[in-house]
């Protein structure tokens, strides 16, 4: 939004999108009070915004039944902007040089609702490979992609997550226990990458790190995954310089569009 122009000339064909702007900046559930202290609109206004963006899908009210998300039609729309052939074909070079440095399948995935969902990969020429083509949805408690989203979490809604999901084991390995996982995020937290110690498959692990928006908000995760005939998790940690480097010009490819 500018901040030169006074807010109750926002014009009516501009106010719909200056609402999915707001929910967007936010990156968390967020009521319609709350993005109406930006935007000074009537209050009939702000909630019949959220009633039209929420029939048609744009927004999807949270389990709470106060705030909302971004619904699937927007989620869909933002997967679109980052797979625009420009951005695709630079990204694409980027993860490339990322598997011929650590020999292995590379991967970018967005938050979802309730699952992170692989954007982009480059695959291991090795002929022993994990199969998880792009568009997979995968748990976040049990991977290291998902788990280092949810380590970025504020506290209630991370609380918000935990009470309404059941931590399924996918393996022996999995982390199924509440209090373990919340153990477990905090150490994502100090190191800043996040492991999957076969938790999602077994004889897989997996090493992710945080792709960054300019205002240092998680937008989505870098990964390698690797058999564990190959790999384990303390040579994994080696390649942390890597992806860290890889991420940051992640990040700043997708500023480079805006």
């Amino acid at each position: 939004m500018d901040g030169d122009r006074p807010r109750e000339t926002i014009p009516t064909n501009l106010r719909l999108l200056m609402v999915l702007e707001e929910v967007a900046r936010a990156g968390v559930p967020v009521t319609p009070t709350e993005v109406n202290a930006h935007l000074d609109l009537p209050k009939p206004t702000i909630h019949r915004l959220f009633s039209t963006l929420e029939d048609e899908g744009f927004l999807q009210r949270d389990m709470d039944g106060r705030t909302y998300s971004p619904g699937p039609r927007l989620r869909t729309l933002a997967a679109s902007i980052l797979s625009s052939l420009r951005i695709r074909t630079a990204r694409q070079a980027i993860l490339k040089r990322l598997s011929r440095e650590i020999g292995e399948t590379c991967n970018i995935a967005l938050p979802d609702r309730d699952a992170m969902i692989y954007l982009e990969r480059v695959e291991t020429e090795w002929p022993l490979r994990i199969q998880l083509p792009q568009g997979t949805r995968v748990p976040f408690h049990c991977t290291a992609s998902g788990k280092m989203y949810l380590s970025s979490l504020a506290p209630n809604h991370l609380q918000r997550y935990l009470n309404a999901t059941t931590l399924t084991g996918q393996t022996d390995n999995s982390i199924t226990d509440r209090a373990a996982l919340m153990a477990e995020l905090d150490e994502v937290k100090r190191n800043g990458y996040a492991l999957d110690r076969e938790e999602f498959m077994q004889d897989m692990i997996a090493l992710a790190v945080p792709i960054h928006e300019a205002n240092g908000r998680l937008m989505a995760t870098l990964s390698f995954h690797a058999p564990t005939q190959r790999f384990d998790t303390a040579r994994a940690v080696e390649y942390v310089g890597a992806l860290r480097e890889a991420s940051s010009e992640l990040s700043l490819l997708v500023e480079g569009e805006h």
